[in-house]
Parts: C-alpha cells; sequence; structure tokens
C-alpha cells in the first residue's frame, strides 16, 4: 500500500457562460481547496495524491498534463471562452486512465466534473471511450452542476454512472466553494481506501453521502 497513487483529475467546464463572475469564482474555490487536500492526503500516508486540469471550451486541453503530488500543486487560474466539448474532454482524460500509462497498483482515480452549460459536441461517445477504460469505470465520479437551471444536469447524471449519486447544484458562490472543497476532500478520502476487488476491472465505485450545501438567498446565478 505505500505510496499507491491517487490520480485526481478536475475536468473544467471554461466556455463563454462560465465568463465573469462564476469562472473567477471557480479559480478562487479551487485555488483555496489545494491546502484542504493537502491535509487530506497527509492523513492518509498509503496514498500519493496527484493533481491534475482538464479544461474544455471550442476545444479541450490539458491545462497541467503531467500529474503533480499535492504538496507541490499550484493552482493556475483557467480563463473562458468558446463552446462546450465535453465529449473531447471525456476522451482525452480516457488515455490517460488506460494501463499504461497508469499504473496496475494505483488507488481508485478521481474525476471531478464542473460545467454550467450543455455540451456542444458528441459528449455520449467521450463517455463510451472513459467507461470502456479499466480505471474509467473505477473511478470515483464528482459533477458540479453550475447555475440554476444552466447546467444539462441528464449529462452530468450519467456522467456519474450511478444512481444513487446525484450531481451537485452551486447556484451561487458560497454553494461553489462549498462544492468544490466538499469534492477535493470526500472524494479523495473515499478514493484512498483499497479497492474491493483489485483484480477486477469492472469494480463499480460505492455510492457516497453528497453535502448539504448552505442556502443563498443572494447572489444566485
Amino acid at each position: 500500500m505505500a505510496n499507491r497513487p491517487v490520480h485526481f483529475i478536475w475536468l473544467l467546464d471554461t466556455s463563454y457562460s462560465m465568463q465573469g463572475a462564476k469562472i473567477s469564482q471557480l479559480n478562487y474555490a479551487i485555488r483555496e481547496a489545494v491546502p484542504e487536500m493537502r491535509s487530506v492526503a497527509h492523513d492518509n500516508p498509503a496514498a500519493q495524491l496527484l493533481l491534475r486540469t482538464m479544461t474544455f471550451s471550442t476545444t479541450a486541453r490539458w491545462h497541467n498534463l503531467a500529474p503533480v503530488p499535492v504538496d507541490d500543486f499550484t493552482w493556475q487560474d483557467v480563463t473562458a471562452d468558446g463552446v462546450t466539448a465535453l465529449g473531447e474532454a471525456l476522451h482525452l482524460v480516457a488515455r490517460e486512465l488506460e494501463t499504461p500509462p497508469m499504473p496496475q497498483r494505483a488507488l481508485k482515480p478521481v474525476l471531478a466534473l464542473v460545467s454550467d452549460g450543455v455540451p456542444t459536441d458528441d459528449w455520449r461517445n467521450g463517455l463510451k471511450a472513459l467507461d470502456a477504460t479499466p480505471w474509467g469505470r473505477k473511478a470515483v465520479r464528482v459533477a458540479i452542476a453550475i447555475g440554476e437551471g444552466d447546467a444539462n444536469r441528464d449529462v452530468l447524471q450519467e456522467f456519474l454512472g450511478n444512481p444513487e449519486l446525484r450531481p451537485l447544484d452551486a447556484n451561487s458562490p458560497r454553494q461553489l466553494a462549498a462544492a468544490i472543497r466538499w469534492a477535493s476532500t470526500a472524494a479523495v478520502k473515499a478514493a484512498s481506501q483499497p479497492l474491493a476487488a483489485d483484480g477486477d476491472p469492472l469494480t463499480k465505485q460505492a455510492a457516497y453521502a453528497p453535502p448539504s450545501l448552505p442556502d443563498d438567498d443572494e447572489d444566485v446565478w
């Protein structure tokens, strides 16, 4: 178990509709969550937490492709423009969840998808590619819907791949910060547990208890 890696990947919607307060608050929330991720990692010494970020707008691209140990990770702000190529993003992530490049003795990866819109490409084909990889099937998946009525919750639900799980609704800056903080910590804790069946590539993630996000009467998106 010593130093078995947990790969945590943010998949961030940086399309035009995220411009302004949404993208600003997303950058702030992730930057503020990194120290808490370090704390969780230190509490789980058998796991080595490695972070990276994928953004998707008109095209999908790695914001940082090489996995970075959480103690060395510094958040670099993302910007928003373009449309919503979620399918392309899922394809790119799927390539990284093959073995190799993923090591055989890793712990479950974490895939945290954040979006405020509707995919503009073939996202189902991208999700199929992700689900076809052993590590994609094992992954702890979290989905955050930004903006009341903005994000396509049906897409996020299918990404989760588990009827017992639900996307988190982040309809204000406070709710987004709480959702990011939870995804950054609770999901890492879940991923840091040994797999129930390490040799079974079809192992599905167990359901986890989502947080109670704060109610907001002001600054609702």
